[in-house]
């Protein structure tokens, strides 16, 4: 596995070893003893499957008081995924990261607790991404960003992107206070 480093601190890139022959591929989607060699650790306590139609944008999501850290692997498709730093205290807070990540060839992502999450679906097969959580869904503790939030500035790659209600009313990250920002 090849691990990438990327400018938010603990967000990282991986590139499994995929083995291939006429039966198809096969690549190694989690490996604790490696995983923590690259500095993501658990415990990992749930397993989430997200299934979105082309043209879908998510985001940007995380948790206030039990942050979650996300490991992040595509089975179909690609997508814009992007990790935006709300971790009061880091020399990266508000700042965001930008990747495609694919299933074939596999590209996975390591978002740590504190980082925001959001994607959109690329192409026109849809997407199905499995989330390995570092930490349970908290329904009553979910908050997000507005994902065009001008002051961001993220070039994401659809002009009209199919939302969901509460996507569409997330505010603009100036606009949420400390205690709204995620418990690290």
């Amino acid at each position: 596995m090849k691990v990438e480093r990327c400018a938010l601190p603990g967000v990282l890139i991986l590139r499994p070893q995929t083995f291939r022959d006429e039966r198809g591929a096969f690549f190694e989607s989690y490996q604790a003893e490696r995983f923590a060699a690259a500095g993501i650790v658990g415990p990992f306590t749930q397993d989430n499957r997200s299934v979105s139609h082309p043209n879908v944008l998510r985001g940007l999501h995380y948790q206030v008081t039990k942050p979650q850290g996300h490991l992040v692997t595509l089975t179909r498709g690609r997508v814009f995924d992007v990790a935006l730093d709300l971790r009061r205290g880091s020399p990266a807070f508000g700042q965001w990261h930008a990747m495609e990540l694919g299933a074939d060839p596999p590209v996975q992502a390591y978002l740590p607790p504190g980082v925001a999450h959001g994607f959109c679906v690329l192409g026109g097969e849809g997407a199905d991404i499995w989330y390995r959580c570092a930490g349970n869904y908290q329904a009553a503790d979910e908050a997000g960003v507005l994902w065009n939030d001008p002051e961001l500035g993220i070039p994401w790659p659809l002009e009209h992107p199919v939302l969901s209600a509460k996507d569409r009313a997330w505010p603009r990250l100036a606009d949420i206070g400390p205690d709204r920002l995620p418990h690290i």
